[in-house]
């Protein structure tokens, strides 16, 4: 059904509500017709008024329908648009708001690392009488870093309900609580004498974080046009890099790294939080979600009239009809259920190997610990901090470079390029800090492979698992994808970050190249596996799918009049269809 045959039905319908209410009947036909509906007495003044409110109704409803007709323009249905104002303004605020919170949270703990610690010792000393171990402290801190990623995994895991429940808008706006919360408890930490304040709200500032990662990619993937999907799903790791880099300036001893500092330095996130409340309630939900979820057609062509320029809004609402068509005996999935859906268990995978790949490329040490590789380095300790700092820039330079060239290279382009470059200097640093001790030069050659590292991650790996995981997903399987993804996604970041100081003491140098394995590894799967998703719709990426699930059912098959598509939960298998093969055909 077309965009005009549903804008008429809804029209229709409205009239014949309208005439049944205001009784338009009895004026024509008399009073038969109330005994017929039920009534006993009518004033006929308020029946004309009555009227005149339902006509009303009725031009308000022409005027929608009138909208609606100017926006269909005769197109090639292709389904493109110009970036607008709307699409830019709603990706800067929501990725400043919440994504750039997540780079915040990831270098905050790393400058003031010995006032924490001596903040912990001293709390303990005074309630206790004695002081903390070194053991017992670095615990203590480690729990602080890495209770983090235990918030943001109880976040990825119910960011499934709270995006079907609140839409993805919705969801953003109202988990900003936890913001305002955790900013409280930490600002106030030291004030009253509680280590636990700091811990737990390093725990709700993860669980915001756990939901953001998810949310933010799935509602700019979903409101942006399939031209554009990728440059605004890269903007979210632009601002985390962004965030990155704030900590790393406001860490400076001549801002907010001073040791009376700290809490403030913990709490400052409560500031683009706030601007972001304040901004982007005023923005449509995501089309997709009011039109597939909630069957809205009005809202959704007031989103999309909203969100682009002059293109084919019929094309694009039809193209989302078939996809609610696709799914129309197929409810949203839970995890459970995705992970037994074999239609769909290639892009499963993929969700799993590059979510856990992207954390334990070694990118979360690299953050949490850049002083302490910087130190080992040889770099003098008054140099270390601006050191740091001007990795930052490195990290928006990368995004930026990743963020306008991902439409043109591809999403498979730059994630083989960014692991790859990450296994190389991961693997360069196990070099330069074995061979510093002989050669004064390799710890510059290591500080160069921290900025390798970080380089090849913002380009690619920082902000592509996220998008491609809504790319190879519909609508019904997007929520429990998200949740798999950011879930893996945040054990993994867990582990790197409660391991890793252990792994550097008993392994030293040759810790770096568990993670050049695991980035080698990944590229490796992601040129074999994962085919190019840009400037495709979310129908096209699933029947591409569809079709590589079919050919390998079907290598086992010994006739080839027996080959047949399976059906797959409407994506894009066909039933009672044969296939023909040519020599070309490769499957990875």
């Amino acid at each position: 059904m077309t965009l005009r045959e549903l804008v008429i039905r809804d029209l229709w319908t409205s009239a014949r509500h309208a005439a049944h209410n205001s009784y338009i009947l009895n004026l024509i036909f008399g009073n038969q017709w109330l005994l017929h509906a039920g009534y006993y007495s009518y004033d006929r003044n308020c029946c004309v008024v009555r009227i005149c409110f339902d006509l009303l109704l009725l031009w308000i409803r022409y005027q929608n329908c009138i909208m609606a007709e100017e926006i269909l323009l005769p197109s090639s249905r292709k389904i493109t648009s110009h970036l607008t104002g709307s699409l830019l303004a709603v990706a800067f605020l929501t990725s400043f708001g919440s994504s750039m919170l997540y780079g915040y949270n990831l270098a905050v703990v790393n400058s003031p690392a010995a006032y924490i610690k001596n903040f912990y010792n001293k709390t303990v000393l005074s309630r206790n009488g004695t002081g903390l171990s070194e053991e017992t402290l670095t615990l203590m801190y480690s729990l602080t870093v890495s209770v983090f990623a235990i918030g943001g995994l109880l976040g990825s895991l119910i960011v499934g309900m709270l995006v079907s429940r609140f839409g993805r808008k919705g969801t953003v706006v109202n988990t900003t609580v936890l913001v305002f919360i955790a900013g409280l408890l930490m600002g106030f930490s030291r004030i009253c004498g509680s280590p636990e304040m700091v811990i737990f709200g390093r725990f709700i500032t993860g669980i915001h974080s756990g939901i953001s990662l998810s949310v933010v990619p799935m509602y700019l993937g979903e409101i942006a046009p399939k031209n554009l999907r990728g440059f605004l799903g890269l903007v979210p790791s632009i601002f985390i890099g962004t965030g990155v880099f704030a900590a790393q300036i406001l860490g400076l001893h001549e801002l907010l790294g001073k040791e009376e500092y700290w809490p403030l330095f913990l709490s400052v996130v409560v500031v683009p939080t706030f601007i972001q409340l304040l901004l982007l309630p005023w923005f449509p939900e995501s089309p997709r979600y009011l039109l597939i979820e909630k069957n809205n057609i009005h809202a959704t062509i007031t989103a999309l009239k909203w969100y682009r320029a002059k293109c084919d809004i019929q094309a694009e609402i039809e193209e989302m009809q078939d996809e609610q068509r696709s799914l129309s005996s197929v409810e949203t999935l839970s995890v459970w259920n995705l992970l037994l859906d074999n239609s769909v268990r290639w892009q499963v995978l993929s969700v799993v190997v590059i979510n856990i790949g992207m954390q334990l490329s070694g990118i979360d040490a690299i953050w949490f610990y850049t002083n302490d590789i910087f130190e080992n380095a040889g770099i003098p300790a008054p140099e270390i901090q601006y050191t740091t700092a001007g990795t930052g820039i490195i990290e928006i330079i990368a995004g930026l470079i990743g963020c306008f060239t991902i439409e043109k290279l591809g999403r498979r382009h730059l994630m083989i390029g960014g692991f790859t470059m990450m296994g190389i200097c991961s693997a360069g640093i196990t070099l330069a800090l074995i061979l510093q001790a002989k050669l004064l030069v390799m710890r510059y050659v290591s500080v160069c492979c921290v900025v390798g590292i970080i380089a090849g991650f913002c380009i690619g790996p920082a902000g592509v698992p996220f998008l491609i995981t809504a790319e190879l997903f519909k609508q019904s399987h997007r929520p429990a994808a998200y949740i798999i993804g950011g879930s893996l996604n945040w054990l993994s970041n867990f582990t790197v970050g409660f391991v890793f100081p252990f792994l550097q003491m008993s392994a030293g140098s040759y810790c770096y190249l568990v993670f050049a394995t695991v980035c080698f590894s990944v590229a490796v799967y992601v040129y074999i596996v994962i085919p190019e998703t840009k400037n495709k719709t979310f129908m096209e990426i699933s029947r591409m799918f569809s079709k590589k699930e079919a050919i390998l059912e079907t290598q086992g098959l010994t006739h080839v009049d027996q080959l047949k598509l399976k059906k797959m939960n409407g994506y894009g298998g066909l039933e009672h269809a044969s296939l023909d093969f040519d020599s070309s055909t490769s499957v990875p």
